[in-house]
């Protein structure tokens, strides 16, 4: 709802990234706790965890952001240019392209760094990171 009621209005950086983990990070982060949950893992992994999501939704959504001005319909299998015929404002909207994308490579290897604690248990999970920013090439 946040998102379509940020139609037409200019939202800044701590609002687009705010509606952004709504979207995306949350449901990440779910996903990743759950699992950490059920493995009983401590707090300071299930936190751990927790950060990933967070900074790899926000990946997620930049890299998105930038499919939808840089790819074709045909390539990202939905209507390209919808962001901003709805006049969204995302990332590439406020920050351009190379700032957008620097932005997901540094999201991007920030959650990779969040799973330092699990040494080499975590590799899928680094992976999808990189698969996140780098989907779409």
């Amino acid at each position: 709802m946040i998102d379509l009621a940020g139609e037409g209005q200019s939202l800044d950086q701590a609002q687009v990234t705010h509606l952004h983990l709504l979207k995306t990070g949350r449901m990440f982060a779910f996903a990743c706790e759950a699992g950490a949950i059920l493995g009983k893992a401590p707090k300071s992994m299930r936190m751990s965890l927790r950060s990933y999501a967070h900074d790899m939704g926000l990946a997620f959504q930049i890299k998105d952001d930038l499919l939808d001005v840089e790819s074709s319909s045909a390539e990202l299998g939905k209507t390209a240019g919808k962001d901003i015929d709805q006049d969204k404002s995302t990332y590439v909207k406020l920050l351009g392209l190379e700032q957008a994308r620097e932005q997901a490579r540094m999201l991007c290897d920030q959650a990779i760094n969040h799973l330092n604690c699990f040494d080499g248990e975590a590799e899928p999970l680094r992976e999808m990171a990189r698969f996140v920013i780098e989907r779409g090439r």
